[in-house]
């Protein structure tokens, strides 16, 4: 058994990124960036009206002749002289013998004839070319996540595909003889499955949207069937249940019977003690526990920076902070606790049903309080570290 720091090391040192590839902008939400972009265009590409009005030659004139038009996508070369003025649209093309443009609430215009009211100052109310970026100018640089903003902003400059990491394939594997599917009549002695749900939630938040999911009886024969079957097929297999040390629990003889390295079994956490962690060739494999809230908690704290680190993100962990705990609290046990709890700006309140097996606080909860397995004490008002992740 191993304390988390040294899991979360050797996790990292055994999780490389996934290939590169070359994929249209519009499917790229969620990627990360293989390699740096540059700008192949001034974006304005040229002088742009930022407002409905009218654009002129700035001075001591404050009125003009009206004598063309200027609407979006319209290319104006007319000369346009000094007590002239074009009415222009936002976004519009501002005609080279120009250099200001006054907001139409500021002016009157009658028989053509433009009064401007309230001057601006010179070059007002027009977006210079190249002022949001230059040709040549570093756009994204490599590791950088595609945003909603960010596709926008490649389309803008007629980018159309990019180089990125690729995302996992993921196998979600739920062993269990007592898992019905909700929707069910629920028989005695039997449970509603709820991991594999709550699993493709959780790789949904980091982008990962169809992870394929494998449901397996407590059979020997089949889990090693199914395992060869996940580990042949997919780059990342979570397993829930059937890994701890039950008559029935055949998951550790299941991959070990399929060449799966164990790089280490059982943390000295609580919850979520029985964490199988494990390679073959370039795939990996974490076996979760099967209690809800234990299997949740290993995802969050070790599952899911190795994924991260797989899709080519920098900051891979749940990121800490430091908040004043609600209550005094003990670890008597030595090990190292993650307790569900709800953070605020200054304060954290760790929530009761603190159990392996209960989600009902979980659901409710945003991160967790981290007290380390050689912490005995905390005293309320103390700062503790928070993991966010909601």
């Amino acid at each position: 058994m191993i304390q988390v720091a040294e899991a979360l090391n050797i996790i990292a040192e055994n999780s490389s990124k996934m290939p590169i590839a070359k994929i249209k902008v519009s499917k790229s939400l969620g990627y990360v960036l293989a390699e740096a972009i540059y700008s192949p265009i001034n974006m304005p590409p040229f002088r742009q009206s930022a407002m409905d009005g009218y654009a002129f030659t700035h001075g001591e004139l404050t009125q003009f002749e009206v004598v063309n038009i200027a609407q979006a996508g319209d290319f104006l070369d007319d000369e346009i002289k000094k007590n002239q003025a074009v009415r222009i649209f936002t976004g519009a093309f501002v005609p080279d013998d120009t250099d200001t443009v006054v907001m139409q609430e500021h002016t009157s215009v009658k028989d053509n004839l433009l009064e401007i009211e309230k001057m601006p100052e010179a070059f007002a109310n027009v977006r210079a070319k190249g002022e949001q970026i230059k040709k040549g100018e570093l756009v994204f640089d490599v590791n950088t996540v595609i945003t909603p903003a960010a596709i926008g902003f490649l389309a803008c400059l007629g980018i159309t595909k990019i180089k990125v990491f690729e995302k996992p394939k993921v196998a979600i594997l739920v062993t269990g003889n007592e898992l019905v599917a909700a929707g069910n009549k629920l028989p005695k002695g039997k449970i509603y499955e709820s991991n594999s749900l709550m699993l493709e939630a959780a790789l949904k938040t980091i982008g990962i949207n169809k992870p394929t999911v494998f449901k397996v009886k407590d059979s020997l024969k089949k889990t090693i069937s199914t395992v060869e079957k996940c580990i042949t097929n997919f780059d990342v297999v979570l397993i829930s249940g059937g890994i701890s040390v039950g008559d029935y629990d055949y998951v550790k003889e299941a991959l070990l019977e399929n060449g799966v390295t164990e790089l280490f079994y059982k943390i000295n956490q609580k919850p979520g003690k029985p964490l199988f962690f494990g390679r073959k060739e370039n795939k990996i494999v974490f076996a979760l526990p099967g209690n809800p809230a234990s299997s949740l908690t290993c995802f969050y704290v070790y599952a899911f920076p190795a994924l991260k680190k797989l899709m080519g993100f920098e900051a891979i962990h749940l990121p800490k902070m430091k908040r004043k705990i609600n209550v005094d609290f003990k670890n008597t046990s030595g090990k190292t606790l993650f307790l569900k709890a709800l953070y605020e700006d200054e304060k954290v309140t760790v929530l009761e049903s603190q159990s392996s097996a209960m989600l009902n606080t979980f659901s409710i909860a945003n991160g967790f309080v981290v007290v380390p397995h050689d912490v005995t004490a905390i005293k309320a008002n103390e700062e503790v570290v928070v993991l966010p992740f909601n």
